[in-house]
């Protein structure tokens, strides 16, 4: 056994322990430098990392801003949709009414055409009447005047419930003091073509059944005959 005394050994012995001191110390600046090469690393990482989360922040920011604006431009644009929703709506509810407007005056129209068509009709028809009793009238003229010493006048003027041309019959010789005292009865036609006795001069109190007599019979020579009979007896 070599003794431990040996100066060799000891030397060899501490040769080897600085070998592995070395070693060691080594392998410590190793792991040191790459600790700090990872914690470089990281730290980049991390920088990076960071800068990119706050750049995507900002993004986010900006794309949230974004949203928001397109948020409410879509609000603004929703409530300008159901406003113009509204007014059209209002708008078709406005022409509808203006329609049946439109149709019942349409047919309001139509209904004063039919009736102005019958009121032409009916007016035309008494028009007719009246023009056939004023010719059978002339017809009468001249044998009255030479008969019975009687005139008939056109006179124009209203009264109540006849307007138009009137007939006023004058009868003379009726009077034997005074031949020539003229006696008068004023004839018109209501617009329900009935005869209608206007006035008498002088006044007769038997008029309204004379005009009676006559609305039923619409015999106007009779009816002329029994006025010259009652302005006779009046007269004697």
């Amino acid at each position: 056994m070599t003794s431990i005394a040996d100066k060799n050994i000891v030397d060899c012995f501490a040769n080897k322990i600085k070998e592995r001191k070395h070693k060691q110390q080594e392998a410590y600046a190793e792991i040191i430098d790459t600790t700090a090469e990872l914690s470089r690393s990281h730290g980049q990482f991390v920088k990076s990392a960071f800068d990119a989360g706050l750049k995507k922040c900002d993004n986010d920011e900006m794309l949230l801003d974004t949203f928001e604006a397109f948020k409410k431009d879509l609000q603004h644009k929703n409530a300008l949709l159901k406003e113009k929703q509204h007014a059209i709506t209002g708008m078709a509810s406005d022409i509808d009414q203006k329609k049946i407007q439109k149709d019942a005056i349409i047919q309001k129209i139509e209904r004063l055409k039919e009736e102005n068509v019958r009121r032409k009709e009916s007016m035309m028809s008494q028009f007719k009447a009246n023009k056939d009793r004023l010719k059978n009238l002339q017809k009468y003229r001249t044998a009255f005047q030479e008969n019975l010493g009687m005139e008939i006048r056109k006179i124009r003027g209203t009264a109540q419930h006849v307007n138009g041309e009137k007939l006023q019959f004058v009868f003379r010789n009726i009077n034997p003091t005074d031949l020539n005292s003229a006696y008068v009865v004023t004839l018109g036609i209501r617009e329900d073509r009935v005869y209608q006795i206007v006035s008498s001069d002088p006044a007769l109190e038997c008029l309204p059944d004379l005009e009676r007599r006559l609305q039923e019979t619409n015999n106007l020579p009779a009816f002329l005959a029994s006025i010259r009979k009652q302005f006779i007896s009046r007269a004697r």
